[in-house]
């Protein structure tokens, strides 16, 4: 039964691996992140991030950074779950970098718009949020941040 068990864990894992499952993290993909052993490293650390547990997230978001420093999506998932555990600064480094990789990570510009609100920057996330407009319109990331900026009163 234990051996059933375990083969049916591997199975599920793999397949959520494989299949690339809708994971409910907003605008982090823009097709950077690696096609190897490392994406199941990615999906694992997403789903980590997904569930809410962002400190656990982050060793391994960071693991994948520095094995993938062009890894846009990752370091957007490593700044998102800085963020959520307080640690500002680091999570405004990390969306800086994937900005410097791909200045148009829709992802990025999101949750950096968001970073801003919380730090009282109100200039630079409405400046995040026209950006976003002029590159997809309404799209998700805009209609997001868009809220963001209503809900804090700008």
């Amino acid at each position: 039964m234990c051996i059933r068990a375990t083969h049916l864990a591997v199975a599920i894992f793999g397949l959520i691996a494989v299949t690339g499952l809708p994971i409910s993290a907003e605008g982090t993909s823009d097709g950077s992140s690696s096609s190897s052993s490392s994406a199941t490293s990615f999906a694992v650390a997403k789903a980590t991030v997904d569930s809410g547990n962002y400190a656990a997230a982050l060793p391994m978001l960071v693991a994948i950074t520095k094995a993938e420093p062009k890894n846009a999506d990752a370091w957007n998932l490593l700044g998102f779950s800085y963020r959520n555990v307080g640690q500002l600064d680091a999570s405004d480094a990390a969306y800086l970098k994937v900005l410097t990789i791909n200045p148009n990570h829709l992802g990025a510009l999101e949750y950096q718009g968001e970073l801003f609100i919380t730090q009282g920057k109100i200039d630079a996330a409405k400046a995040n949020f026209a950006k976003l407009q002029g590159l997809c319109g309404a799209c998700e990331e805009a209609d997001d941040l868009e809220k963001a900026l209503k809900a804090a009163g700008a």
